[in-house]
């Protein structure tokens, strides 16, 4: 018989082939099992001491190869193939003081860890999430008063605005100006009433400024309904500089109307 075609030779091989492909496979196995041995997983879940809440957003970083991960809503994290053996974590978090400690990495296995920070700590950063306040700010009347509105920061004088001379219910500029401190109003003699500043000498009557031009016999009979802005200054202490150089021993009423002054014809 020929040699080639022994019975016996084809037993052999034929069973010779399954111990090849399962020795193939125990090797790839043990290759993935000595290269996992190498790694380790770390997962948990951070939280604050004292509220018992869950920090979300907060970053922890592997101090041993920079590996680092974020915390959901939920506090959770989880930091994948870092190297195996004694390591270091590194947690921060907005308003939380820096935190870090040592852990051992087990090789090939995963290690769950509680962090608690503590939003209490003394030290801890100054940057805090603070909770949101309404802003109101009005908006500006116009490049027109602004001078007006710039001097209204100041605080040097006393100023209404049309806003708060319509919640007044005024009905003429001198009843208004009778709310205000530091100013008189003197009626009778069939002249009418004139407003006075109480520092003033007798007879000593304000000066009146209407759209930035100085009108003393117009100004007091400015309709309140006319008004935009109105200010006062009772003495030579209060008076701006822009006004300074007028009368200002007797006081200064600078009032902005809603129109502006008149505009003049070009000549042709």
């Amino acid at each position: 018989m020929d040699a080639n075609h022994s019975p016996l030779r084809h037993s052999v091989f034929r069973r010779a082939v399954p111990y090849v492909g399962a020795a193939a496979a125990v090797f790839a196995v043990c290759s993935a099992s000595a290269a996992a041995q190498g790694t380790a997983t770390v997962v948990g879940q951070i939280s604050d001491r004292s509220t018992k809440l869950p920090v979300a957003g907060a970053e922890v970083v592997s101090g041993t190869d920079s590996h680092a991960a974020m915390t959901d809503s939920a506090g959770r994290f989880a930091l994948k193939g870092l190297a195996a053996g004694r390591g270091r974590l590194v947690v921060k978090a907005v308003g939380f003081p820096v935190v870090a400690f040592d852990v051992e990495l087990p090789a090939g296995d995963t290690l769950i860890q509680s962090i608690q920070l503590d939003s209490t700590a003394q030290g801890k950063s100054e940057a805090q999430q603070l909770p949101s306040v309404p802003i109101t700010a009005k908006a500006s009347l116009g490049p027109r008063y602004a001078d007006f509105e710039r001097r209204v920061k100041t605080g040097r004088g006393q100023y209404l605005t049309a806003e708060q001379l319509e919640q007044g219910h005024y009905s003429t500029l001198q009843e208004a100006m009778r709310t205000l401190r530091g100013v008189e109003v003197s009626c009778g003699g069939g002249g009418g009433c004139y407003i006075k500043m109480a520092r003033a000498p007798m007879q000593c009557v304000p000066e009146y400024i209407v759209d930035d031009r100085v009108d003393d016999m117009f100004g007091p009979l400015t309709p309140v309904r006319d008004i935009q802005g109105l200010e006062v200054y009772t003495g030579p202490s209060d008076v701006p500089g822009e006004y300074a150089g007028r009368n200002a021993g007797c006081g200064v009423i600078v009032i902005w109307t809603k129109s502006g002054p008149p505009q003049q014809r070009r000549r042709p």
